[in-house]
C-alpha cells in the first residue's frame, strides 16, 4: 500500500503527466473551439493521426522540427476546411461527416506512410524535440525536474490554452465565436457572419488537433506507427464536455487523464505480477468516465451545437 502512495511523490510520474497531457490539450482545445462555434468535429482522431504522420514525414525528409509542426497544422486546417464545407455550407450531418473524415484521414495516413516508407523490420526514426532547460526553474528541487524540463511544444500547449481562454472571454472575435455557437441568427443580426466564424473556428481547431498528433511523433516519440493515437481523439471529445467548454478546465481535464494514465503504467510495475495488465489499461478510462459524470452535471452545452445555419432562415 505504501508503494502505491509513494508513486505520487516521484518526479518521473509528474514529468510523464505533462508529456502525456500535451497532445490532449491541443486536441481538446481544437475540439472546444469548433464546438463553441456550433460545429461538432468527430474527425479529430483521423486529423490527429494524419498530423502525426505528415509532421514526422516532413522532418524525416529534411525540414526542421518546427516546420514539421507547421506542416501538420496546415494539413489539419485542410481537413477542417473539408469538414466545414460539408457541414457548414452543405449542412450535412456533423456526426456522419466527422466519422467519415476520421476514417479517410486515418486510412490516407497509412497509405502515404507506406508509399513513402516501405515496410521495414525497424521503423525509421528522427531526432525529436529535446527537453528545454529553463534557467533557475529547471534547478528547483522536485518541481524543476518534474515541470520545467519539458520539450518546447508542451509549453506551447499551455500558452495556447491561456491565449484561448483570453480570446474567448475578452476579445470581440471570441464573443463572435461564442454567440455563433449559441444563436447564429442573433450573431447575424449584430453584423457577424456565422458562416465565416464557423469556417474559421473549424479550420483553426483542426489545425490544433493535428499539432497534438504531431507532438507524439516529433516530441514524445521519434517515429510513426499507425495505431499510435490509441483513441486520444475520442478522449479529447469527452474532455470538452468535462471542461464544460472552458479552456482553463480543458487543461485540468487533460492533466487529470494523463495522471490516471501515468499512474496505471507504474501500477503495472508494482502489481503486474498479481493483477492482469488489462485491468490497469482500463483504469484511466474508467476514472475519466467517473470524473466526466461528476463534472458535466449541469454543464451548459452551446445552444446551436450541431444545428446547421442557413442565412436568412429562422
Amino acid at each position: 500500500m505504501t508503494d502505491l502512495i509513494e508513486i505520487f511523490f516521484t518526479v518521473g510520474l509528474w514529468a510523464s503527466v505533462l508529456r502525456i497531457a500535451t497532445p490532449l490539450i491541443f486536441g481538446t482545445l481544437g475540439a472546444l473551439l469548433c464546438e463553441r462555434a456550433g460545429v461538432l468535429n468527430l474527425g479529430i482522431e483521423g486529423i490527429m493521426t494524419f498530423g502525426a504522420m505528415i509532421g514526422w514525414l516532413a522532418v524525416f525528409n529534411g525540414v526542421d522540427l518546427w516546420t514539421g509542426i507547421l506542416v501538420a497544422a496546415i494539413c489539419g486546417g485542410v481537413f477542417g476546411l473539408l469538414h466545414a464545407g460539408l457541414t457548414v455550407t452543405l449542412g450535412l450531418s456533423q456526426h456522419v461527416t466527422g466519422l467519415g473524415i476520421t476514417l479517410f484521414a486515418s486510412s490516407f495516413s497509412y497509405y502515404i506512410f507506406r508509399i513513402a516508407i516501405p515496410a521495414q523490420n525497424t521503423p525509421p526514426t528522427i531526432e525529436p524535440f529535446q527537453p528545454v532547460d529553463i534557467p533557475v526553474l529547471s534547478n528547483l528541487p522536485f518541481f524543476g525536474e518534474a515541470f520545467f524540463t519539458q520539450t518546447a511544444p508542451t509549453y506551447l500547449a499551455i500558452a495556447v490554452a491561456l491565449f484561448m481562454a483570453y480570446f474567448l472571454a475578452k476579445t470581440p472575435m471570441g464573443l463572435a465565436v461564442r454567440i455563433t455557437g449559441e444563436n447564429p441568427h442573433a450573431a447575424e443580426a449584430q453584423g457577424v457572419d456565422p458562416i465565416v466564424i464557423r469556417y474559421g473556428a473549424v479550420i483553426a481547431g483542426s489545425a490544433m488537433m493535428a499539432v497534438g498528433g504531431a507532438f507524439l511523433t516529433l516530441s514524445a516519440f521519434n517515429s510513426f506507427f499507425p495505431t499510435m493515437m490509441q483513441g486520444r481523439g475520442w478522449i479529447c471529445i469527452a474532455l470538452v464536455v468535462f471542461s464544460t467548454w472552458k479552456p482553463g478546465r480543458a487543461i485540468l481535464g487533460a492533466i487529470l487523464f494523463a495522471l490516471f494514465d501515468a499512474y496505471q503504467l507504474r501500477l503495472q510495475n508494482v502489481l503486474g505480477q498479481v493483477v492482469p495488465y488489462q485491468l490497469f489499461l482500463m483504469l484511466p478510462y474508467i476514472l475519466s468516465i467517473v470524473a466526466l459524470v461528476i463534472m458535466s452535471r449541469g454543464a451548459r452545452v452551446p445552444q446551436a451545437l450541431m444545428q446547421p445555419y442557413r442565412k436568412g432562415e429562422r
